[in-house]
């Protein structure tokens, strides 16, 4: 998720108003023959754009990025189906946390890092993917059908202005994904320990006969669908604010981690409900 991403918040470029307020404090120690200068300068050329960051050059990154994840995914999904192992799943797992921790706090964006990250994540969904699909026939497309329209519905609410991101909702998002984090962290030790049997954990307690699985895989595909938003938001004012190429690529980072959270948050609720 971009929410805070030192790859985003330390580069003055993505802060709110950071382009304007460098202009204005440029403009301040000028002379007047220097301002009449500038006034006559054309806005733009080919030298000044090259090294921009844009929304095109944004998706070009996001897209590679996705097509390595792809391709590792349907490995891992074969090496699964034949050899029975869950080996490329934790393999992906283990590597994909640690790449993904080393990305966000990274200063600057390499891109090696981050497609090495898409390689991981795909070990790790390709493995699951399979895991879910043999036990629940069919699960695998609705989960990427349903994705894909959570992004799809999400990105087109956001070009059009209806959904922004607000510093109100934001703090309440933060609070409420931390809590999450706790009841993942506490789910994990359960089933592990064997305090709970159910594969999953306190997902698969059932409240009034609705899993409680349920209620908390919808609330977490909308924490998922805000923090796309925020992924966008940060894209958007890169843009604006004229922030270097290179920083396009923390831009898919930041999009291939939260949609691969909704993916598996959608699969697991789509499994959960089945039983």
């Amino acid at each position: 998720m971009a929410l805070d991403n030192p790859a985003f918040s330390k580069n003055p470029a993505f802060a709110q108003n950071g382009g304007a307020q460098a202009a204005q404090a440029a403009q301040a120690s000028m002379t007047a023959e220097q301002l009449q200068a500038l006034y006559n300068t054309p806005t733009s050329n080919t030298v000044d754009t090259s090294d921009r960051m844009t929304v095109e050059d944004t998706i070009w990154k996001t897209l590679g990025g996705f097509a390595v994840l792809v391709a590792l995914a349907v490995v891992s999904w074969i090496w699964t189906g034949n050899s029975g192992t869950s080996l490329p799943m934790i393999v992906g797992l283990v590597g994909g946390l640690v790449l993904g921790l080393v990305n966000s706090f990274k200063k600057e964006p390499v891109a090696g890092l981050i497609l090495a990250y898409a390689a991981f994540q795909g070990l790790f969904i390709g493995g699951i993917s399979k895991l879910y699909e043999t036990l629940w026939s069919g699960v695998v497309p609705q989960a990427i059908l349903a994705t894909l329209a959570v992004v799809g519905v999400t990105l087109a609410l956001f070009a059009s202005g209806k959904v922004r991101a607000s510093k109100k909702v934001t703090k309440v998002f933060l609070v409420a994904i931390v809590g999450y984090g706790v009841f993942q962290l506490l789910n994990l030790v359960l089933v592990f320990t064997g305090v709970i049997q159910s594969p999953f954990g306190l997902y698969g307690t059932t409240i009034f006969g609705i899993p409680l699985g349920v209620a908390i895989g919808i609330f977490a595909v909308l924490m998922g669908a805000y923090s796309l938003v925020l992924d966008f938001d940060f894209i958007q004012r890169g843009v604006q604010n004229r922030a270097p190429r290179k920083y396009g690529w923390s831009g898919a980072f930041g999009i291939m981690v939260t949609v691969v959270w909704i993916y598996v948050e959608i699969l697991r609720l789509l499994a959960i409900s089945r039983n």
